[in-house]
């Protein structure tokens, strides 16, 4: 039996939503979608990487208020060679209520484009209960899996399952606030997801995080951040793991 769920709260804080468990936003003031965009879709180079593709899928750590969720669906739908599928594999230990995510939604998102994918994705909205929870859109062609609970206890289940990434977004909270979701264990388990070709990509540059990439296989380069962060990571999976300086 899966744990009980303890839902998110929300909160903002100066207009940006924020979680009171962890002491940290959800997103950079500057805004959800263009982070979004910018970290996670700018740093995997997509949508050129999933061109010529029979699918593709995605692998997150933490899905939040599924801002970077959107902002794929909605960039697969804009790219006319895009692979025919788009699979998202997502985790989420303390997951928003839909009556919340709504508000959330209705708070941040200014974009057209974006807002019925939104629509469509709260309907779709899976109880709370701890678990796998798999939904679809667009007649199937997009796929989103949730996991309600722990990185730690499900990241593992998954790479059982024969997960396999083409793309990896870390996106927990900063690691020095939630370091439960930056381990030495969760990057073994991204490892064993991560194709060969595999990339990813991370608000963060923290220490701990470039040490748990290199021991993992992975190599990285700093990026320009997003919102006044200063750097940020971006990589791929390396046989022989080294730092790109450049």
């Amino acid at each position: 039996m899966e744990a009980p769920l303890i839902p998110a709260s929300l909160v903002f804080r100066d207009g940006t939503p924020y979680s009171p468990r962890h002491d940290d936003i959800y997103h950079s003031a500057a805004g959800a979608l263009a982070q979004a965009r910018h970290v996670f879709l700018d740093g995997n180079d997509l949508p050129a990487r999933w061109r010529g593709k029979h699918g593709f899928t995605v692998l997150e750590t933490g899905f939040g208020m599924g801002i970077n969720f959107l902002a794929t669906w909605a960039a697969w739908l804009d790219d006319a060679h895009r692979p025919p599928t788009l699979e998202y594999v997502s985790i989420e230990k303390h997951p928003f209520r839909a009556d919340d995510l709504r508000a959330a939604h209705a708070a941040i998102i200014d974009d057209a484009a974006i807002a019925p994918l939104a629509d469509a994705l709260i309907r779709a909205w899976p109880l709370l209960e701890g678990g796998v929870h798999r939904r679809t859109f667009v007649a199937g062609a997009v796929r989103l899996t949730l996991g309600y609970g722990d990185a730690a206890d499900f990241l593992p289940r998954l790479a059982d399952h024969g997960v396999a990434a083409d793309a990896i977004y870390l996106d927990g909270f900063a690691p020095a606030k939630n370091p439960d979701m930056w381990t030495p264990a969760v990057f073994a388990s991204l490892a064993r997801m991560a194709k060969d070709d595999a990339t990813f990509a991370t608000f963060t540059s923290a220490g701990i995080v470039k040490r748990a990439l290199i021991e993992s296989g992975f190599e990285y380069r700093k990026l320009a951040g997003f919102g006044g962060k200063r750097a940020m990571l971006a990589g791929m999976r390396a046989s022989s793991p080294r730092v790109i300086t450049s």
